[in-house]
């Protein structure tokens, strides 16, 4: 217990002197005098209502400011429980130990040092924990809608989450160990000696882990591309650190390690500039040459005029094989980037060939026994 004959030195001052007045007297309870218990119950008074209004007017406010997103409620991210008790705590342990530095409460030294202690600790597990819940809203931060980056954004922000998520969680073992005592120093120089063996037998996740690194700095797809693997392929879902998730067109999700997407060439499709469609028509094998050279011009004019497409220089419509009983007429086109444009343009290319091709005389061959 702290002598309370002792005295705080003459330049203490306002508030140091009125708070000894306070707090001067017999031991009450557990070696605190009535008014030091006073002084005690008001610290905690002023702690809790600092956590209130932190986790209910103060943190949502700076996530509005500092937030690139409006996808995401300030008030739901930023106000969970864990980070009202948090500074709770905080202003619990800094207010004690401002207490215990500049006045003469009359109570147990050993029991205040504690509370000190065991509130600055719970701080500690306080801030990771609410770390790690705002690991998950790494992507409003990092993405913003409408940017042409915005697709790589994504990408970094799930493997930002992942890493996020893993140093959070070194972060409190390694509190958790100093909380209950453990010579983290030993257990440092134990990973040092077993380094080499792990390495070795975790060697598909560093190969992993150094994958999704490549997949962020190469940019080979992002997330929301549809890409071809392997014979695997669909919707790129999220990028982890060990792996990465795609969605099929049957909606299944299929988990491909990271290692085997950067050796292993991958067809991006979301990166196309342009999709081709490439319709064949056959006609009879009597039809008139000139009718064919007819119906391959005017197909191509009127797809040109087309303003879904692209790359004109390339398109073209030709005669390109004769059989027994067939001519056959191929085409090139290229329309814009989207797969809704292509299907449309599609069907209306074949529209428009039926009628042009009677408009030439033409009669389409129809496949049956000839004699």
């Amino acid at each position: 217990m702290q002598d309370s004959e002792e005295t705080l030195s003459e330049d203490s001052g306002f508030p140091a002197e009125m708070l000894n007045e306070w707090m001067a007297g017999d031991e009450f309870l557990l070696d605190f005098s009535s008014g030091t218990i006073a002084i005690v119950l008001a610290i905690i008074a002023i702690s809790v209502t600092g956590g209130v209004i932190s986790r209910r007017y103060l943190f949502p406010k700076i996530m509005d400011l500092i937030s690139k997103s409006e996808r995401i409620d300030g008030k739901s991210l930023l106000a969970p429980k864990s980070l009202g008790w948090m500074l709770g705590f905080l202003i619990f342990s800094e207010l004690l130990t401002w207490l215990d530095n500049n006045t003469n409460p009359v109570w147990d030294a050993s029991i205040a040092q504690n509370a000190i202690d065991w509130s600055f600790t719970f701080f500690l597990l306080g801030m990771l924990l609410a770390a790690y819940r705002l690991v998950d809203y790494l992507d409003a931060f990092i993405v913003v809608e409408g940017e042409e980056n915005a697709a790589s954004r994504r990408s970094l922000a799930s493997v930002a989450e992942s890493i996020g998520h893993l140093v959070v969680a070194l972060l409190a073992a390694f509190v958790v160990a100093g909380l209950f005592g453990l010579n983290l120093d030993g257990i440092i120089a134990g990973l040092g000696i077993t380094g080499l063996a792990l390495a070795l037998a975790a060697r598909d996740s560093v190969a992993n882990i150094f994958g999704a690194i490549s997949i962020i700095i190469d940019q080979p797809f992002n997330v929301g591309d549809w890409i071809l693997v392997d014979d695997i392929e669909g919707e790129v879902v999220q990028i982890g650190l060990r792996t990465t998730l795609i969605r099929s067109s049957a909606d299944t999700l299929i988990t491909i390690p990271n290692s085997n997407l950067v050796n292993s060439p991958v067809e991006n499709f979301s990166q196309r500039r342009f999709r081709r469609i490439r319709p064949s028509f056959e006609f009879e094998a009597d039809s008139d040459p000139s009718s064919l050279k007819q119906f391959c011009e005017k197909l191509l004019e009127k797809v040109k005029e087309d303003p879904r497409a692209v790359k004109e220089d390339d398109s073209w419509v030709k005669v390109n094989a004769f059989g027994p009983s067939m001519v056959s007429v191929s085409c090139n086109f290229y329309s814009v980037q989207s797969s809704a444009s292509q299907r449309e343009m599609t069907e209306d290319i074949l529209l428009l060939a039926k009628g042009i091709a009677a408009d030439c005389s033409l009669t389409f061959h129809e496949p049956r026994l000839r004699r």
